[in-house]
């Protein structure tokens, strides 16, 4: 199913939280000039805000999110057989997680505790075998959403290119905020399938402390 462009929007807004426009199209895979054509109605509505300063962008204002919120409801709601399958993924994503989580740990933080300067060519190449082991290992997962919404479908390109920009020797791209780094794009695929199946970081946070 391809999303309806306007929802598109709102929802690249949920996933960047505050975004270019050039940044939001490509999180869910539209030209910027349909992003661009259709913010100026979008504000009007109140449902978003543009910033300026020092982190300049567009992000959704509380209107905003609450009407993200429904129509990515409606739309999973709407696809039969759809919430099942976003709700697999979800369960294969988040057994996933806490790996992303120790590579990017490892990345920036030595085994010993002291920040990671970068010098030990060994222990980066073993953090980056591990970074690839780990988005090869969800790319199947973005296939099955893909099948599903076609908006999964642009995480794979993403991650693609922040893997080839990192073995190219662009090192910044494992876990640099703000650009469309590894860290970054799985950051926002966990906020795009929480908010596809209605849940919060909280409850998932107190979901995993229950278990343990």
């Amino acid at each position: 199913m391809a999303s309806d462009p306007g929802f598109l929007v709102l929802h690249g807004l949920r996933l960047k939280g505050v975004g270019a426009v050039s940044s939001v199209a490509a999180a869910v895979g539209v030209e910027p000039a349909v992003v661009a054509a259709r913010l100026p109605a979008v504000a009007d509505a109140g449902l978003a805000v543009h910033h300026t300063g020092r982190l300049e962008g567009w992000s959704l204002t509380p209107p905003g999110r609450a009407e993200q919120a429904r129509l990515a409801a409606a739309e999973i709601d709407d696809i039969d057989g759809g919430r099942p399958v976003v709700e697999a993924a979800y369960g294969r994503f988040r057994a996933l997680n806490g790996d992303l989580l120790e590579v990017a740990t490892a990345w920036q933080v030595r085994p010993d505790g002291s920040l990671n300067d970068h010098a030990d060519a060994d222990h980066d190449a073993a953090v980056l075998d591990r970074l690839r082991d780990v988005v090869e290992a969800v790319r199947p997962v973005l296939i099955d959403l893909s099948d599903v919404l076609d908006r999964y479908r642009p995480f794979v390109g993403r991650f693609d290119r922040a893997l080839a920009a990192v073995v190219a020797g662009d090192t910044t791209m494992v876990t640099k905020p703000i650009v469309d780094s590894v860290h970054t794009i799985w950051f926002e695929l966990h906020e795009d399938l929480l908010s596809t199946l209605g849940r919060t970081r909280d409850a998932e946070a107190a979901e995993v402390e229950a278990s343990r």
